[in-house]
């Protein structure tokens, strides 16, 4: 059976050093059997979340614009790529806000702890890049701010940790060889 990979990019730059990680991370995957969805949140119709609380319920946002695909291809991949830069030790506002709305497809409200509705077999990868170069951007937490913000939804949505890559300091044209060794293993 095939597996499915929804890839996730969150930066508006889809040829900056986030986007070529997830490239790499993609074209890994196809030579290695997966089917691979794409979606770049900047090139995406997302409205912001309007705190009405409804998904909570449903597990489906009432807005009407992409969200829907993505909430589609989100609960039938094996495994999702999300791809962020560093914004002042957290993710853009376009990852924010595909936080904010998939709320209710990722968790349901009950009266003490969030109850996922994600499965538990599903896996997630975080990549990110920053400018910070290494070892200040993880002593100063600008990379595992955003890593921490990202797993924080995916845990909370049920699924299940596969690791993350950080490439600091990305002031070199092309991707270092321990980031696409890493990246690699992943599948």
């Amino acid at each position: 059976m095939e597996k499915k990979l929804l890839a996730i990019l969150g930066s508006p730059h889809k040829n900056g050093a986030t986007g070529a990680m997830l490239q790499f991370a993609i074209k890994t995957a196809v030579q290695r059997g997966w089917k691979v969805d794409y979606i770049n949140l900047y090139e995406k119709n997302l409205a912001y979340c309007k705190g009405c609380n409804t998904c909570l319920k449903t597990a489906n946002c009432v807005l009407q614009d992409d969200i829907q695909e993505i909430a589609g291809l989100l609960r039938e991949c094996d495994m999702v790529i999300l791809a962020s830069p560093v914004y002042w030790a957290n993710v853009p506002a376009a990852v924010k806000n595909l936080f904010d709305r998939l709320r209710g497809v990722a968790m349901e409200e009950t009266a003490s702890f969030p109850k996922p509705r994600l499965s538990g077999k599903q896996r997630y990868l975080l990549l990110t890049a920053c400018n910070t170069p290494a070892p200040f951007s993880w002593i100063c937490g600008q990379s595992k701010g955003a890593i921490r913000n990202m797993k924080e939804f995916f845990k909370t949505s049920g699924m299940k940790y596969a690791g993350a890559c950080a490439w600091t300091g990305q002031n070199k044209k092309e991707m270092p060889h321990h980031i696409s060794k890493k990246i690699e293993r992943y599948f």
